[in-house]
């Protein structure tokens, strides 16, 4: 899972709208498009919802997609394709209000002989646009290149996202503005300006975007990926899920099991509905601590290079003393404290970053702040960057206010965050304030899906480093308890969030063979790290 503060500064993904062309003939019919099995076993999902997919996809598969080249301002290369699929807003009425979903793909480099169909990219969130995946073969990724011969890459925006019809929360010039007050309370005022916050912006979703809200879960989006599937022509699906999107393809297995063919999930979310989705943001700020640790006793060995510490006690002094100057006059007028959080936890979510971090630290300790105001700072004239920011925080809080019932007393909110601060103070304030709108949220919120092994799910592949902080590592112990016969590779002492992408040969190598032919190992496997990230 991907996190911004709940009033954050920008983020980097595009948003905007597409006007759809007509439809082209249909590049398959329904029948090539679906499972050949009974109605009633291949909608896992039950009920009016369950007729509703069944409905959708076979409109789907009769449509089609109609490919065109990629509007400029997309950010997508030719030769990759871009369209629009069409599922209804509500599955129990699937003829009923229609919302658009954004998709692209480019064809498998393979012969035609080599291709196995579409693979389907979710990046996570809930709220990332997966609309880049294609770009892996124009940019020549060298880790998908054995996989970009043998299927067509196709990415989308879940609803709610980006260039599918989006959501909206604020205003996103205002969502972007800066300084915001310091996560960590200084005492009980400080947490009622920020309860203030979070009802406001929960309210705030309900006026822009009430209408969608209801509709914005998990096994909605799961219900799309499945009309996807059959727009794109595809019997059965093959999915590669990162962080919220192991979610998304864990769901979709429950409900769609034997409409699987291949499935890679990769740094997973604790399934369990004990844990979504409070819980799991409890276990990140356990996790976030660690990481964030390791962080810090890197930069201290590289303290030649970075000039922070020698030693983790006073890398994190550095820490204190710079939340502190923030704190009191911040730098630049707009970096303070939560700034400082939104843009140092990108050290604890991917040791990619951990030079670029450290880097841009260590120039303002040596007096050059102009890095870090830009890097931590807002940026008024990007409006499409706001847009896309503000949406992408929509979407995250709708999709996990209302998949599951959250807590709405304040005191189980207090009690919980004041004592986890304790040990864990990195993260904890900033995710609790991320996440309490909703504890006042004003639509309907679900009951989390029980995730299980139906019918017909075949062997998923699951991929998760041992030290992940989004992710930690008990959620992908308990989806693999779930998923009956799936695997788990696991890369010990590693940490980044979303491995799949990492150059690590062991992990690769094993990914390909099951995308190419479905091998797997007879038992899990543990692959060494990739390597650590050179200052």
């Amino acid at each position: 899972m991907r996190r911004t503060a709940v009033l954050g500064s920008a983020g980097t993904l595009l948003a905007g709208t597409l006007i759809a062309g007509a439809m082209a003939a249909p590049a398959a019919t329904a029948d090539a498009a679906q499972p050949k099995q009974s109605s009633n076993s291949r909608y896992q999902g039950g009920g009016s919802e369950a007729h509703g997919v069944q409905v959708a996809a076979g409109l789907a598969a009769a449509r089609g997609i109609d490919w065109q080249d990629c509007p400029a301002d997309w950010g997508l290369e030719k030769p990759i394709k871009c369209g629009y699929v069409t599922v209804p807003l509500d599955y129990k009425k699937p003829y009923g209000k229609q919302i658009r979903i954004a998709v692209d793909k480019i064809a498998h480099t393979g012969s035609p002989k080599d291709r196995q169909g579409s693979l389907l990219y979710n990046p996570g969130g809930p709220g990332g646009s997966g609309l880049k995946f294609p770009r892996r073969v124009v940019t020549k990724n060298a880790i998908w290149a054995g996989a970009a011969k043998a299927y067509d890459l196709v990415g989308f925006d879940p609803r709610g996202v980006g260039r599918s019809t989006p959501i909206s929360c604020v205003d996103p010039q205002e969502f972007v503005k800066a300084p915001k007050a310091d996560p960590v309370p200084d005492g009980e005022a400080d947490k009622r300006a920020q309860r203030k916050l979070a009802a406001e912006y929960a309210a705030g979703c309900k006026e822009r975007s009430g209408w969608m809200l209801p509709h914005m879960t998990t096994p909605n989006t799961a219900r799309d990926l499945d009309v996807l599937r059959a727009a794109l022509g595809d019997k059965l699906l093959n999915y590669l899920g990162v962080s919220y999107g192991t979610y998304l393809g864990a769901v979709y297995g429950t409900l769609f099991p034997s409409h699987v063919r291949r499935m890679v999930l990769d740094s997973v979310v604790n399934p369990s509905t004990k844990k979504i989705w409070y819980e799991v943001n409890v276990d990140q700020d356990i996790a976030f601590e660690g990481r964030w640790k390791d962080w810090m006793k890197w930069v201290a060995k590289n303290d030649a290079t970075y000039h922070l510490g020698d030693t983790v006690e006073k890398v994190q002094k550095q820490w204190a003393e710079l939340r502190a100057t923030a704190k009191k006059n911040p730098i630049g007028k707009v970096v303070g404290p939560q700034e400082l959080n939104n843009y140092f936890q990108n050290a604890p979510y991917y040791d990619s970053y951990w030079p670029t971090v450290a880097g841009v630290w260590s120039k303002y300790v040596a007096g050059d702040a102009a890095p870090l105001v830009d890097k931590a700072g807002p940026h008024p004239e990007d409006t499409a960057g706001n847009i896309a920011s503000e949406n992408f925080n929509a979407v995250y809080t709708a999709v996990e206010c209302a998949d599951a019932k959250w807590p709405t007393s304040w005191n189980k909110w207090d009690r919980d965050n004041t004592r986890l601060h304790e040990k864990y103070p990195f993260f904890t304030w900033s995710n609790a304030w991320m996440n309490l709108p909703c504890a006042t949220w004003g639509a309907p919120q679900q009951h989390a899906m029980e995730v299980k092994t139906g019918k017909g799910l075949p062997p998923v592949l699951i991929t998760q480093s041992t030290r992940d902080a989004a992710t930690p590592y008990a959620g992908a112990v308990e989806l693999h308890k779930r998923f009956k016969g799936s695997r788990l590779i696991t890369e010990r002492d590693a940490g980044s969030h979303g491995i799949t992408n990492l150059e690590n040969p062991c992990l690769n190598g094993k990914v390909e063979a099951y995308l190419l032919s479905g091998k797997l190992d007879s038992r899990d496997v543990t692959c060494a790290p990739h390597a650590t990230p050179k200052p």
